[in-house]
């Protein structure tokens, strides 16, 4: 008997023991218990997630996280030339599908870690249209808006669930913790569903001109593609939706729905990496573009105070 009592009473403890020492469930409200590393991984994403949220919920309501939201701001500044979208019933359908699913992540990390404020983001024309400037090496007139129609609009919308996708995908193999990765995968599978979406909508529209540009759908996303790569300096890790046959799944199709690598696996990408994108200056420590006061953070500050 009193063998069979020290049994159970260490069986307990070790249960005891072990809920302890685990990383914190993802839908209570409490900050991590694991590495810092962890942390600051989980906390980086916030950056996008803000940035699409915002995008996605303006694009669909003409409102954002303010209305539908507040407390997830944490009372960061408001976005900037961020407006309503002419969009068509089903893509503004489709929208406002992924607006919802951001406010959704945006809990998720926040019932995980402290993080902080939404930082403050430039949603504007101008912010959209030095993009495409850039990518094509000319000045686009008029300027590219995306907020015109559903066409300019998923070109933007290109823009955006894919760079974080591979931030998660960058981030999976640095984490401790159990629960920090079954969040990021969690996040991952969702904002991979929005970026297949996103490029098999365009794809349909592949060929299509977009007015008054002259130029294709596929061309597009070819340019913002080539921009992301030269921004990352670290290679080819972003490809277009149509590619030449080599760069095609096992070398045999030009079609390019989903981007992966030789293997078809998902790209990554490093923190670093990343801000050097959204940032438009392919320099971590040089902010600009959708964060024109740079994003937030350790990890993003790090680099503005250097």
């Amino acid at each position: 008997m009193l063998v069979s009592t020290l049994m159970v009473f260490m069986f307990f403890f070790n249960i005891h023991h072990l809920h302890v020492l685990s990383c914190p469930d993802p839908t209570k409200q409490t900050t991590t218990n694991c590495t810092d590393q962890d942390r600051k991984l989980l906390e980086f994403p916030l950056n996008l997630e803000y940035l699409e949220a915002e995008f996605f919920l303006f694009g669909a309501l003409g409102f954002g996280l303010d209305m539908v939201a507040p407390n997830l701001t944490m009372g960061g500044p408001s976005p900037l030339g961020a407006q309503k979208a002419n969009l068509d019933p089903l893509t503004r359908d489709v929208i406002l599908q992924f607006a919802w699913q951001e406010v959704g992540h945006l809990r998720a990390i926040k019932n995980t870690v402290k993080g902080f404020a939404r930082p403050q983001l430039d949603l504007s024309v101008k912010s959209f249209a030095k993009v495409m400037d850039a990518a094509f090496g000319r000045k686009f007139i008029p300027p590219f808006n995306p907020y015109a129609n559903s066409y300019n609009y998923l070109i933007a919308s290109y823009l955006v669930p894919y760079v974080g996708l591979t931030g998660y995908v960058g981030a999976n193999p640095k984490l401790q913790c159990p629960d920090s990765r079954k969040l990021v995968a969690g996040l991952l599978g969702v904002e991979s569903g929005q970026d297949a979406v996103i490029r098999t909508m365009l794809y349909a529209r592949a060929g299509h001109i977009v007015h008054p540009y002259g130029i294709t759908v596929a061309a597009f996303t070819n340019k913002i593609s080539d921009l992301r790569n030269k921004l990352g300096k670290m290679g080819v890790k972003d490809e277009g939706l149509v590619v030449p046959k080599p760069m095609g799944a096992e070398g045999q199709i030009r079609g390019n729905v989903l981007v992966g690598d030789k293997f078809s696996l998902a790209f990554d990408r490093t923190p670093e990496e990343i801000l050097r994108i959204v940032y438009g200056s392919g320099n971590e420590s040089v902010p600009g573009g959708f964060y024109p006061k740079g994003a937030d953070g350790e990890i993003a500050k790090s680099y503005l105070v250097k």
